[in-house]
């Protein structure tokens, strides 16, 4: 039976916590309901490519995550942003000016495994590198994606999705401002979906990938260029999806960690970096090193509290737990500088409270 991208359901079956008190009762079965939901998010995920060449992690990259998982997996639910098609041959690649930046992605289908076995539950995929293997990419990606259990949303072909947790519906969607992607710079049209999805669900995730990159780690509230392309106001967007019904925001796109803040109850991080980036990415200074970031909502999408995990890249893109803790201060003088006025703390080890 054909199952359309907007109507997809994945139920998750959830440990029961002991400390809960909210109680469903159906058929004579009481449900022990949780009073606290826990998300990961990390940000640009892209597991090496076979497209020009077969630059591949070793052992075929099945230990990618492995430095990484215990905290993927220690929340109930773990996004992510996927840059790249999942696709093991052929495609239509992008059209690569001489001399350009640009690069196209192809990632072997059975990777998704990975992703999977890692913990993910949901993957952006509005982002410069969704097309790069055109449509036969696009559907590739979304069949591998579905096989696997993963929700996805972003591009105009499937632009977003739903499942259920813990009688729970939670809504994620995403934004780019590039080629076949939910538009970053249309700020109407994404406030008038976003206004539309909150009504059909109780917690809305919103991701994007947007902002200009080359360590342009402030969020400066106004437009932003980069090799002459619009890569939208991210302060603005934010903050106006919030307003229309989003829950928790979180973005990627400028390759390095950004500033991070509380608005209106709601959690809104602007760039959450390099997270697994294999081999065709510069993991110098701030770009390899990552948030992945674990907060804690009530059941309405208010945020709580949560936690950074400090992460840096090892081996050509090896997420693995940063000693240092360098992306902890970085957060915290970032969020201080553009976010003077947000009520959210930042101590030393990574805990996120707000006062």
């Amino acid at each position: 039976m054909a199952v359309s991208f907007s109507s997809f359901i994945c139920n998750k079956s959830p440990e029961n916590n002991p400390t809960d008190k909210n109680l469903s009762t159906t058929d004579s079965i009481t449900v022990e309901l949780k009073d606290t939901i826990s998300f990961s998010f990390v940000g640009d995920i892209m597991m090496g490519s076979n497209h020009n060449g077969n630059d591949l992690p070793p052992n075929d990259g099945k230990d990618l995550y492995a430095g990484v998982s215990q905290y993927l997996e220690s929340t109930d639910l773990t996004f992510g942003n996927l840059e790249g098609p999942l696709l093991d041959k052929g495609g239509t690649p992008k059209n690569c000016r001489p001399g350009s930046k640009c690069i196209a992605f192809r990632t072997p289908v059975r990777y998704a495994e990975y992703l999977k076995d890692a913990g993910f539950d949901g993957l952006a995929i509005a982002n410069n590198h969704a097309n790069d293997m055109g449509e036969t990419g696009r559907k590739s990606t979304a069949k591998t994606l579905d096989e696997n259990g993963i929700i996805y949303g972003g591009t105009y072909d499937y632009p977003y999705s739903f499942m259920k947790y813990d009688s729970l519906k939670i809504g994620f969607t995403a934004f780019a401002p590039n080629v076949n992607c939910l538009n970053l710079n249309d700020i109407d049209y994404a406030k008038k979906l976003v206004q539309k999805l909150k009504d059909s669900c109780d917690i809305l995730i919103v991701s994007f990938h947007g902002g200009a990159e080359g360590g342009a780690n402030r969020v400066p509230r106004r437009n932003e260029t980069y090799l002459n392309e619009n890569r939208g106001d991210v302060f603005k967007f934010a903050r106006t999806m919030i307003d229309a019904g989003a829950d928790i925001i979180y973005g990627h796109g400028p390759h390095v960690t950004r500033g991070m803040e509380v608005y209106k109850g709601k959690f809104i991080a602007y760039s959450l970096g390099n997270f697994c980036t294999y081999g065709k990415f510069s993991l110098a200074g701030e770009q390899g090193i990552a948030p992945l970031l674990q907060i804690y909502t009530d059941r309405k999408g208010n945020f709580l509290y949560g936690d950074i995990i400090p992460i840096k890249q090892i081996k050509r893109g090896f997420p693995v737990l940063d000693e240092s803790s360098k992306v902890i201060s970085t957060v915290q003088r970032l969020s201080k500088l553009d976010f003077p006025e947000s009520k959210l703390n930042i101590s030393d080890s990574g805990k996120l409270t707000v006062n």
